[in-house]
């Protein structure tokens, strides 16, 4: 994440030329200056060509005589003419801020300001001025803030994502809700088609089934396909793991039928190992052999832990990652790692974070959280803020105040889900790192390691807030990683269902059309009213102002 990066950046600094001092621009040539004079002039010079336009027409048109007609017609109005005004304009105002209010809410900007952005500002010439040159010095830090932002941004497999037949489905069934999003659930598809299949399908009548089932919408037909592919070969290990993950009820139909997968699976691994020199294809087919063999065993340690079986999961977890170590993108380890806070097995989980709690190892919610656990553990149960505040700070509560600190700087959405301020939902089957579905992963099956611990949540609840202090700007700066991506909320309406009210931080100031129309309806309601109340002196008072 924030660390490790520091040579790569250096060689972009010394690679790239020179930049130009600050405040100095290339010299522009004669009709680039005029260009850029008859823009500034445009707009002052049009407004006083209407002026004389309007001057000279004045006694065609009939100015003087159209305006004492006007000022007639205005005196001649009746005071309930102003009531039905001004309740009118409080009733049409009042519904722009409600309208506004609620889009804000749902889309987090305002709608009056995205509108005059998106269509007003190009009429009126307003993307000119923040058009810069390719080789300038902003457009360099626009380029690195966005790819930056890009790799921030990028949506990983939730390591601990849940069944969707045996827990997803479920939960439709009892709340008639819908936990998957339909873009969660098509990456799920793409990391489907990623894993399980490979250019050498046409040559297995079966494996050609699952193909096609992987890339099926549809639920029902999906599990057609897999028992149509093991009609063709009951050895079919993907069609196995298809009626596992969305047709078992239970954790225990999944477990038997993965079981069936596992004894598939490596028989066909085997298979593949001895073929892989042959052709390139050949070592594709090994590569996918070995993802559906890694993602069964997987799979069979979280049906063990899920059954409290919890050893025997910590035993498939260990062997996996000796036996297939370059897969470690496939964070095993957060399965580990949470199988062994079950245990309380804290020198063990120490062990795992002295591994992976790395600074060339990209970071995450499960890492910084369990390392502030683990320092917190030492000091919660004798810590209190009254005895703090007057002795001050021990080194151990420094440290363990230091890590809470780092953990909420990483993910400053996980303590109102950990402190129950916020209502938790099913975890999505992917999640954005430093997001609210990371955070919302993470306290679904780590809240209960923290209440576990006397004083650790009592401890969190004290000094979490003071993080923020500490990153004033944290979309421009951060303290111990990068500044906080500013893309995480769009990406996790995607992720999070709609039921759901997405955490945003850093929390947005309500926009100024907002206070606008606020104050708009509030005014012309008071008028309205004192209309009603006292129309005569209103009426004089409005004719006495025109």
């Amino acid at each position: 994440m924030a660390d490790g990066d520091g040579l790569g950046e250096a060689a972009t600094a010394t690679a790239s030329p020179p930049a130009p001092a600050p405040g100095l621009s290339p010299s522009l040539g004669w009709r680039e200056r005029l260009r850029a004079g008859l823009a500034g002039t445009g707009a002052s010079l049009w407004f006083v060509a209407g002026l004389g336009l309007l001057y000279a027409l004045r006694v065609p048109l009939r100015l003087c005589e159209n305006l004492a007609a006007v000022t007639v017609f205005l005196n001649s109005l009746t005071p309930k003419f102003y009531v039905a005004l001004t309740g009118t304009s409080s009733l049409i105002s009042g519904l722009i801020f409600i309208f506004e209010w609620w889009y804000f809410h749902k889309h987090g900007t305002s709608f009056i300001e995205q509108v005059s952005v998106s269509h007003l500002r190009p009429l009126m010439g307003g993307t000119e001025s923040s058009i810069s040159e390719p080789g300038s010095p902003s457009s360099n830090r626009e380029s690195e803030t966005s790819r930056q932002n890009l790799s921030e941004c990028k949506v990983w497999r939730n390591p601990l994502n849940l069944f969707r037949g045996a827990e997803y489905r479920r939960y439709t069934w009892v709340t008639g809700k819908e936990p998957l999003t339909y873009y969660d659930m098509n990456l799920s598809a793409q990391d489907h088609q990623t894993f399980f299949t490979c250019d050498t399908d046409f040559l297995r009548p079966s494996d050609t089934v699952m193909q096609k089932a992987w890339r099926e919408r549809n639920p029902p037909a999906r599990i057609k396909a897999a028992y149509q592919a093991l009609e063709l070969n009951n050895d079919c290990a993907t069609a196995y793991v298809l009626l596992a993950e969305e047709e078992a009820t239970t954790i225990v139909d999944a477990e038997r039928l993965f079981k069936q997968a596992l004894k598939a699976g490596e028989t066909i691994y085997r298979r593949s190992q001895q073929c892989q020199h042959q052709s390139p294809q050949h070592e594709a087919q090994l590569r996918r052999d070995t993802n559906v063999l890694v993602y069964i065993k997987r799979r069979l340690a979280m049906c063990a832990r899920k059954l409290g079986r919890i050893r025997e999961a910590v035993k498939i977890m260990r062997d996996l990652m000796k036996e297939f170590p370059p897969l470690t993108m496939l964070n095993i380890h957060e399965n580990l790692l949470e199988s062994l806070l079950e245990l309380q097995a804290y020198a063990d989980v120490q062990a795992v974070l002295a591994k992976y709690d790395d600074i060339s190892l990209p970071k995450s919610a499960a890492i910084c959280y369990t390392a502030a656990l683990l320092k917190t553990r030492t000091v919660s149960d004798k810590f209190s803020p009254e005895t703090a505040s007057r002795r001050g700070l021990s080194t151990a509560e420094i440290n363990a105040v230091e890590a809470i600190h780092r953990a909420v700087e990483f993910n400053p959405h996980v303590p109102k889900y950990l402190l129950e301020m916020k209502s938790l939902i099913l975890p999505p089957e992917h999640i954005l790192k430093r997001g609210d579905s990371e955070a919302i992963a993470y306290a679904f099956f780590h809240l209960q390691h923290w209440k576990r611990i006397e004083g650790a949540l009592n401890l969190l609840q004290c000094t979490w807030e003071g993080t923020f202090r500490m990153i004033p700007y944290p979309l421009e700066k951060g303290h111990l990683f990068y500044p906080y991506p500013s893309c995480t909320e769009t990406a996790d309406r995607e992720l999070l269902p709609t039921f759901h009210h997405v955490s945003v931080y850093p929390k947005k100031e309500l926009p100024f059309f907002i206070h606008f129309t606020a104050g708009l309806c509030s005014s012309t309601a008071m008028i309205a009213l004192l209309t009603h109340q006292f129309p005569e002196i209103m009426s004089v008072f409005a004719k006495a102002n025109k």
